[in-house]
Order: structure tokens, then sequence, then C-alpha cells
């Protein structure tokens, strides 16, 4: 077990490393060659990866040492080994979803980031592990900070990548809270973009989920968002991440709220602590800190109750064909934990759907009320540190969320907003991610915000 101290705590970054490799000091394979130097050391306790593809790997990062050689890279990415979560097809390695049913399921061909990626030169280096289709039934993937501890779902594998400093970036999605709440228990900084922000090619059955970035540095994380954002776009109907190529300068806000959700009253109080005191070393910058006292706040505060049974009963309902038909397939390659999301997801009627989007609707209005009253929300990015988790105990119940909640995370989920992990605290020795939010379509401005508190924020240690 390794303490997490955010003053400390250096993540693996490549934006740096690339006027090593135009002068000739370094080069990508080298890059490569040190990241599976770590993987060999790490992953036997992490279990971060379902598959690497070394030897395509290396041919990709020679190829990239011989364009930034040439002073020709394909983009400021040309060389950055990069894990991909398996929920996203890849022309050279399965997509099984960390779902028995979908075991040796191998469609050759490379979803719509992953091509972005490999246009822009990134290494494709391996699958990175999920939970069981995306849910709640975790995988093998352990925290890269305490092996009894959960690096929280559903991108496990691509936060703990990140956290164990294994490669630099890493794609994840999140329908709930699958990047920013792991990006949280990882130490990693890590971007949930607008809704449909980046394109999210075969996997687009359900409304709230988005392809994000974990990575190890603000820059990375915004060059290879804009990476996949210039070659593939956005969802369709979604105009696609905006911003400049070049990461945002950091940006202070002026005014920020504290968004405290439904899960307020389940934070522990050194985590409450700890967010306290981000939000006074805020006040100490000048910045104007906004409570739910302030009306518009208030009112959304209001619309946030019920939120996280709203979401659930969402995207329920949009996955339950999928489910019901692999159940049907395959019984014994599903998982009780996942069975019994369907059994809930049976029970609801077109009516609940519709009822949901309406409430979701009115959720959302009260978010863009919030236009020129506050530069950004700020909340915490989980609820307290990654939780212990040791397994499901025969003949008890089965522990609903073994991941962590993602109560904290609903909020940007359902709404679309685009929000980042700012790893700004630590608790108990353990990451305690603190998140930025504003507005639809304004991800630069959230990423400005991000990078402006982690220069300027100095980290609580709780």
């Amino acid at each position: 077990m390794a303490s997490y101290d955010p003053r400390d705590f250096r993540a693996l970054t490549f934006h740096d490393a690339t006027a090593g490799f135009r002068d000739g000091g370094d080069t990508p394979r080298a890059f490569l060659e040190r990241c599976l130097e770590t993987i060999a050391a790490r992953e036997p306790t992490v279990r971060a990866w379902v598959v690497t593809n070394v030897e395509g790997a290396r041919a990709a990062a020679d190829a990239s040492t011989a364009r930034w050689k040439a002073g020709q890279p394909l983009s400021p990415i040309d060389g950055m080994p990069v894990g991909i979560k398996d929920l996203l097809e890849t022309r050279d390695m399965p997509t099984q979803m960390g779902c028995v049913a979908y075991r040796g399921n191998f469609p050759k061909r490379d979803n719509a980031a992953v091509w972005a990626l490999r246009e822009a030169g990134a290494v494709v280096l391996g699958k990175t592990v999920t939970t069981e289709l995306g849910g709640a039934h975790p995988g093998p993937t352990t925290n890269p900070f305490d092996q009894t501890r959960t690096p929280g779902g559903s991108s496990s594998g691509s936060a703990a990548v990140v956290g164990a400093r294994m490669v630099p970036a890493a794609l994840g999605t999140q329908v709930g809270g699958s990047v920013i709440r792991p990006a949280a228990y990882c130490g990693n900084i890590a971007l949930k973009p607008s809704q449909g922000g980046l394109n999210r090619g075969e996997r687009q059955a359900t409304s709230m989920s988005t392809t994000g970035v974990h990575a190890g540095s603000i820059e990375d994380m915004w060059l290879v968002a804009k990476a996949i954002a210039t070659r593939a776009g956005g969802d369709p109907g979604r105009p696609g991440l905006v911003g400049p190529d070049a990461p945002p300068l950091a940006q202070r806000p002026m005014v920020v709220g504290v968004m405290e959700t439904e899960g307020w009253p389940r934070l522990d109080d050194a985590s409450k602590t700890a967010f306290e005191q981000v939000v006074e070393r805020l006040r100490a910058q000048g910045v104007t800190v906004l409570r739910r006292d302030q009306p518009a706040l208030a009112a959304f505060e209001d619309a946030l109750v019920g939120a996280q049974a709203m979401a659930n009963g969402i995207t329920g309902w949009e996955n339950h064909w999928l489910f019901r038909n692999l159940v049907a397939l395959n019984a014994d390659g599903i998982s009780a934990r996942s069975k019994a999301v369907l059994a809930a997801a049976e029970k609801r009627t077109p009516e609940d759907y519709r009822l949901f989007l309406v409430q979701r609707e009115a959720l959302r209005a009260r978010h863009a009320a919030l236009t020129g009253v506050v530069d950004a929300l700020i909340a915490p990015a989980c609820p307290g540190p990654a939780p212990v988790w040791a397994g499901d105990v025969p003949g008890q119940p089965l522990v609903a969320r073994p991941t962590g909640e993602a109560v904290f995370n609903v909020p940007s989920s359902a709404i679309g907003a685009p929000a980042v992990t700012v790893p700004l605290a630590s608790v108990g020795g353990m990451p305690f991610g603190i998140q930025v939010m504003t507005q639809l379509q304004t991800d630069a401005q959230a990423t400005a915000i991000a990078r402006w508190m982690l220069e300027t924020i100095e980290p609580v240690i709780g």
C-alpha cells in the first residue's frame, strides 16, 4: 500500500516529453518501454489490463519515433501510449466488456474514438478492465494506492492504469459516475465532456453515456480529447467538443457555487472537512463562493432531490433489452448483480420512463438558470475515499454498489454538462477528488478553471 499525498504524487505525463522527441534526447519507443517496465512491476497487484498488444504498440511507437525524427508528428499526442476501456471496440484486440457472455468477442473494428487516436499517432497499448457491461458488478482491478480498495467503476482499469503511472492517459465512459468517480479514487485528472462531445461510435444505446479521458495532467487530458474531437467529431446530432486545440490556459473563477446533491448527508466527516478546506482556500484567493441559500442554487438543489433514482431509472430502462437478450441467450454468463438490475428495469413502464425524462428536463432547466450566477459548480467528485471491497459473501445479500456510489456524479451525467476531476485532496492517505462542473458546451471553461485550481490551490491533506 502506498499512501497518497497530492503534494508529492507525480503522475506520468506525455506533453512534456515531446521536446525530447524533437531534439533526439528521447523517443516514443523509449517512452513506451518505460511504460511497459511499470506495467510489469505493478500489474500483478493492480490487475487493470484485460489484454495488451505489445508487439503492435512497439511497431506504432517505432513509426512515431520516425515521424518525430523527421519533424512530422501527426499531432501533439503522436506516440502517446493509451489504454482503452474494454467497452470500446478495437480492431486488434477483443472487446469482452467484463462479461462472461462476451468472452472471446472480437469484432475486429475500431470504435470511432479509437480510430481517431490511431489517426493522431497515439499508441493503443491495450484494453483496460471494466465492470460487467459498464454496470455495478466489479472486475479484478484494485486501487493503485491500496489493493484492498476499489478503483471505482465502471472505468476501473482506465483509472487505475493512470493512477499507477502505467500510461499517461486512457479512455473511459460514464453513464452515472464512471469517469469522474474512479478518477477521484485513483488520483487522476479526468474530463467527462458535454454529452456527445466525443463520438461514442457503436455505443449509442443509452442517452447519458459519454466517452471521457483519464490522464495524469490537464494538458494530456485536453490534447487526447481534442485529438478525438477534431477527427471523429461528436455523437450524431451533437456539435462535438468545443474549445481551442491547445490546452486552455488557467482561469480564475469569479464566483463558484457549491453543489451538495443528495449525497451531502452521506459524506463522512473527514471528507466533508477536506472539501470545506478547499472551499476556504478558494475564498482566500478572492473567489466568491455561493451555497444553497442563494435562490437559484436552492432551486437547483431542490431539483436534484431524487436525481439518482431518476438517472438509474432512465439507464435501466434503456439497457434492459440488451440485458434481457443476454440473459435469454446465456443466463450463466451474466452476474446475479446485473440480473437484479434487469429485474428492477422490467418492473418499469414506458410511462415511468417518460416521467423520468420530464424530471431530467426540469433539472436541466434549473442548471441552465445558473448561467450568469456562477462560473462553475464545485462538489466532491466521490462520496469519500475509495471503499474497501473484499468481494461478495456467499449467502449474504449482494452489496449494491461495490465500486462506490455515483450520487455526486449524477448531476453532470443527467444534465449532460462537462465535469473535470481535480486531485486536490487526500483523506486517510487515499485520493479524494474535487469536481468542477460548468454549463453545456463550456468544456474549455471547466478545464481552464480546473487548471487554475491545480496551479493555485494548495492541496488538502485530511
